[in-house]
């Protein structure tokens, strides 16, 4: 398989906030990031996403990354992949994501 990555991922587990269609329906899940780069992320849910899928991600860096207080990153994106999984008896879903657009948000507003 070919790496095709044309920037620095970085491994960080950080709470992630996605919003998009589940089911014919928007919804908000909840999960956790695995790795992030400024032009994608991949991460870990208990619903399964369709690749195509647009998305609206808001991850969650914590007073103890930043040196301060929570930054918020809000970005939209679509889904390039999905893989399942089983783990201890539930199922996970991971999916890479292209991150099409980001901001930095350092105030608590990010998550009106």
């Amino acid at each position: 398989m070919v790496n095709r990555r044309t920037t620095r991922r970085y491994e960080m587990s950080l709470p992630v906030i996605v919003r998009g269609p589940v089911d014919k329906e928007a919804a908000s899940l909840t999960g956790k990031t695995r790795d992030i780069s400024s032009r994608g992320v991949y991460f870990t849910v208990d619903n399964k996403l369709s690749t195509g899928t647009r998305l609206d991600l808001t991850m969650i860096l914590p007073a103890e990354v930043t040196g301060g207080t929570e930054v918020f990153i809000r970005a939209t994106g679509r889904v390039i992949r999905v893989d399942t999984r089983s783990e201890n008896g539930d199922q996970k879903v991971d999916v890479a994501a292209i991150l099409e657009r980001y901001e930095i948000i350092r105030n608590e507003a990010a998550m009106e």
